[in-house]
């Protein structure tokens, strides 16, 4: 444990975020936009950044600009907050830190451990996985008291939630300046343990998706039919399989089987047949990428 005890919000002067993904990129424009703070994105390389930025700067012009709720000068002044790096030890240097890598335990380890030993040792390392165990990532560094969970949910700027889950080592400091961040940035956090695989929403959302998946592999309905049913029957405002499309959900799945078996077990813990058979396919869903309603029309439906 660190003998350093985590800073409070009133002195976060700087955040960085790790990943420029569909994630990433949406957690550092939120944080610059309406948190006001300075903000380094790391990526591998600078095509990385480059779609990053692009995309953050497509989503202020389509959804604030041309809405009339900010003005180009705005936008601009937004941007010029952010900077990105390829440098891991650069982006370190910040008082919270949010990782948005893929969702995978023994990559978000070694990103923890570059952190650690870059980052100064009062900084709070956040992340934003989906499910993985909190602890375990505390484990890859000498500040497990500093780390935690911080999920927000996908699109950032539009929902709500803030899952704050706490490891076994999570101070209560720690967990209080995240909670405080999160409502800085307009959101609600909800706090829970690291010892429920998919914390809160993940958790129950998964058993709705994977049956609607098994529907789609039993020939039941078309995936926008599944969908549309549930949006009419419990007034949701997208189908689990159309948001799983929009998230990129199917290549997290295959990405995290390893980790959801180990776990859950192999009964839950296994994919569903038809999500390994479109990720292999490149059907993965997410940002320019086809998902279950494209393999249906193109692949499924035809056999």
């Amino acid at each position: 444990m660190s003998e350093v005890k985590a800073m409070s919000l009133k002195e976060v002067k700087k955040v960085s975020i790790i990943g420029s993904g569909l994630m990433g990129a949406q957690i550092a424009e939120i944080v610059a936009r309406v948190g006001g703070y300075p903000v380094v994105m790391w990526d591998m390389d600078d095509e990385l950044l480059a779609r990053g930025f692009k995309a953050i700067s497509s989503s202020l012009k389509r959804f604030f600009v041309d809405k009339g709720k900010m003005s180009q000068e705005e936008a601009e002044q937004v941007m010029n907050r952010m900077k990105g790096t390829t440098e891991i030890a650069e982006a370190a240097n910040a008082d919270f830190i949010v990782e948005a890598v893929l969702e995978n335990m023994n990559i978000k380890q070694k990103v923890f451990r570059q952190l650690d030993e870059a980052a100064p040792a009062n900084a709070c390392l956040a992340s934003n996985t989906s499910n993985l165990n909190i602890t375990d990532l505390g484990r890859a560094t000498s500040r497990p008291d500093k780390v935690i969970g911080m999920h927000f949910f996908n699109p950032v700027a539009v929902m709500r939630l803030v899952e704050v889950v706490r490891g076994t080592l999570s101070s209560d400091e720690t967990t209080q300046l995240t909670c405080d961040l999160a409502r800085k940035l307009g959101k609600e956090p909800i706090i829970c343990r690291d010892s429920s695989y998919g914390f809160l929403a993940n958790r129950a959302y998964r058993a709705m998706r994977n049956e609607a998946l098994q529907m789609v592999w039993e020939r039941v309905a078309t995936p926008q039919d599944i969908d549309k049913a549930l949006k009419l029957g419990y007034n949701l405002p997208m189908g689990p399989l159309e948001l799983t499309d929009m998230t990129g959900g199917w290549g997290i799945a295959a990405a995290s089987e390893a980790d959801a078996v180990r776990e859950l077990g192999p009964e839950k813990g296994y994919v569903h047949p038809l999500i390994r058979m479109m990720v292999r396919a490149g059907y993965t869903g997410g940002r320019d990428k086809k998902g279950i309603y494209a393999f249906w029309d193109e692949i499924l439906s035809k056999w």
